[in-house]
């Protein structure tokens, strides 16, 4: 046996045997890896939760030690090495880390036994992975001592509950949510310090190399980002640089003035020389997608007890709003569409490249995002507002109700659309009914900002309130009246608005940067019999998710939620069998009010494709159908089966209307 971690010598030893010598079976671990593939999951997935309780078990043992060493000199400790720095001195030489990584260990240790204590429970049940520990507990930091600090611990860990997959992104909104709601005062004056304490630096680095950085608000980092990518977009598919080598030689030619190009070397390249002044000027217009809702927008609110405001949990908050309804959305006009090409629109043509890629392979598969078009402006029957072409707009999605726009002096517009009424409603008694919470924001890409922050970039004098509507109950519009394939603007934005990432379990892009996918494949000979473009039939997707669901074996499905009108489930299906269930986090979190929004049905009739016209010398057509054909109906008869085996186990209903049709 190894003298690793031996305290004394011949001193009896905990646990003190190698793991590989442990009862495989008392364990629960398979005997052998001789396994199917889909044994090897199943085995992934009970590691995951033996994994999550082992380090449950570290951190209570890093825990017991906080309580024997430092707890008792905690308040009078004032020598240089205190007794926090030597108890974690004792875990850095025990487990041969160093000092840094063994404070660490303990500062979560304790946060998760003082500050989350529920949450503390969730990784002993495998509920929540170790990997998303350090993320909750850094982003808690601020409710340390707070009379709702047990609220926000409790908030987290029944979100965490909930079935659905996580990824960091969606773990670091929900716990700034939760925060953000509560403590509006004193975040507004934290976010001051931190404007105040915005910063530029550059560090030495090896190999002759140096890191230039600065700090800024989210939606100034952001547009910098923006012009930043769309500079280094403009190289041919040879050029050898990869995407952030190609970023940091775009930022030095934009600060330099100098021309930026491909290293090709062809001489058939169009983008030999790129004037990097000339690109910044014509993309002057950035859009920045920030979703808020109307609440957010007039301030705090008195917090109400679960019996005012209805025994709910936080995370599945209804609106209290009565005049929450659905509206629709406003169009752009065609000078700006010109002028600016917006997330959507990049992720159109984006899509339309891929299309062109495997145009012989995906005839009835789905590679589209929703473009913002002038088109889909008229089929949603609103106003265009006129903005310049200098300024630089930051478009967003909601619901209720409301977006603004805010123009930064750099005639960089940022627009904040509305989502709808967020009621403050808790499972747990709130302390003091004199406390205030606030609503939150959601920028794409960034995640989740303060309800103070939002009204910032709302009061900028030239912001435009633009509502996703007229404030009517009329259902809006889902499709483009000429094409019933393409989303209309105002479920574009909705989708995305619901999605805020890719929808694929643990991706982290955003869903403005990416497609809209019909989960089930648009059939464009027939579209009414299904596929069809609707909120419940379209979801977010990365470039990459969405070709690996196009051309691999994956089956993933969307239908709505029996038990939260409003709402939808998602599950994915490996090639095996195995399905998983789709984000327990999403846009319905952040702003429920969303659950509001109503779209009208698809247009019965649309562009089809012209039947084939065999010719006299044709039979009956012999051969099989087309693996592009065969895919869809394989997919809807997984996503039938899917449905009657959860229908079985007393989950859902199926859906009637998605029987396999025949080959």
């Amino acid at each position: 046996m190894s003298d690793r971690g031996v305290g004394a010598v011949d001193a009896a030893q905990v646990g003190g045997m190698p793991w590989p010598s442990r009862d495989h079976a008392a364990l629960g671990l398979p005997a052998s890896f001789d396994l199917p593939v889909g044994g090897h999951l199943d085995a992934l997935a009970d590691l995951a939760a033996g994994a999550a309780y082992l380090e449950w078990r570290r951190y209570r043992h890093v825990a017991a030690l906080h309580a024997d060493l430092v707890l008792a000199e905690e308040d009078r400790d004032e020598r240089a090495v205190d007794a926090y720095a030597q108890c974690a001195a004792r875990i850095a030489t025990a487990l041969s880390v160093s000092q840094y990584v063994a404070e660490r260990l303990l500062d979560n240790a304790v946060a998760l036994r003082d500050r989350l204590p529920r949450v503390f429970e969730c990784l002993r049940d495998g509920v929540v992975s170790p990997s998303y520990i350090r993320t909750i507990v850094s982003r808690t930091e601020l409710i340390h001592g707070r009379s709702y600090q047990g609220l926000v611990d409790a908030d987290i860990a029944a979100a965490l509950r909930k079935p659905g997959t996580w990824s960091t992104g969606r773990v670091r909104d929900l716990c700034d949510q939760m925060v953000y709601r509560r403590d509006p005062d004193a975040v507004r004056e934290r976010r001051d310090e931190a404007l105040k304490g915005r910063c530029f630096f550059t560090e030495a680095g090896l190999d002759g190399m140096a890191t230039v950085g600065a700090t800024m608000s989210a939606e100034q980092a952001a547009i910098v980002a923006r012009v930043v990518e769309r500079l280094a977009a403009q190289v041919c598919r040879h050029d050898s640089r990869t995407k952030t080598a190609r970023a940091s030689d775009a930022l030095f030619a934009l600060v330099k003035h100098a021309p930026f190009g491909c290293d090709c070397a062809r001489p058939d390249c169009t983008f030999t020389v790129v004037d990097a002044d000339e690109v910044a000027a014509n993309a002057a217009r950035i859009v920045i997608h920030v979703v808020t809702d109307t609440t957010t927008l007039t301030g705090p609110a008195p917090a109400t007890t679960p019996a005012e405001a209805g025994a709910e949990p936080a995370a599945h908050a209804r609106t209290q709003e009565a005049d929450t309804t659905a509206t629709a959305a406003e169009g752009v006009s065609v000078e700006e569409v010109v002028a600016e090409k917006t997330a959507a629109d990049t992720a159109a043509s984006d899509a339309v490249a891929a299309d062109a890629v495997a145009a012989d392979e995906v005839a009835v598969d789905e590679v589209a995002a929703a473009e913002t078009t002038a088109e889909a402006a008229a089929a949603d029957a609103v106003a265009a507002e006129s903005i310049s072409t200098g300024e630089a707009a930051v478009e967003g999605a909601a619901a209720d109700n409301v977006v603004a726009e805010a123009v930064s002096t750099d005639e960089v517009a940022v627009a904040v659309e509305d989502v709808a009424a967020e009621a403050a409603t808790d499972e747990v008694a709130i302390e003091s009914e004199s406390e205030l919470v606030d609503g939150v924001g959601y920028i794409a890409g960034l995640g989740i900002v303060s309800g103070a922050h939002i009204r910032d970039l709302a009061a900028d004098p030239a912001a435009i309130i633009r509502p996703l509507g007229d404030g009517t109950d009329t259902p809006l519009p889902a499709t483009q009246p000429a094409d019933p394939y393409r989303p209309s603007a105002a479920l574009n934005t909705y989708i995305r608005a619901r999605d805020q990432y890719c929808t694929w379990p643990g991706c982290t892009k955003p869903a403005w940067d990416g497609d809209l996918d019909h989960i089930t494949e648009y059939d464009h000979h027939h579209p009414e019999r299904g596929g069809q473009t609707t909120a419940t039939g379209l979801g977010a997707k990365c470039r990459f998710h969405h070709l690996l669901k196009t051309f691999g074996d994956f089956v993933d499905d969307q239908y709505p939620d029996p038990d939260h009108p409003g709402r939808i489930i998602r599950t994915f299906t490996i090639p095996e069998g195995r399905t998983v269930l789709g984000p327990a986090y999403t846009g319905h979190d952040t702003h429920p009010g969303l659950d509001m929004i109503v779209f009208g049905d698809p247009p019965a009739t649309g562009r089809t494709a012209p039947p084939r016209t065999p010719t006299p010398d044709e039979s009956e057509p012999t051969r099989p159908a087309p693996r592009t054909e065969q895919k869809p109906a394989r997919r809807r008869q997984e996503r039938h089966r899917n449905r009657l085996r959860n229908n079985l186990k007393g989950i859902r209903p199926p859906e009637p209307d998605d029987a396999p049709p025949p080959f």
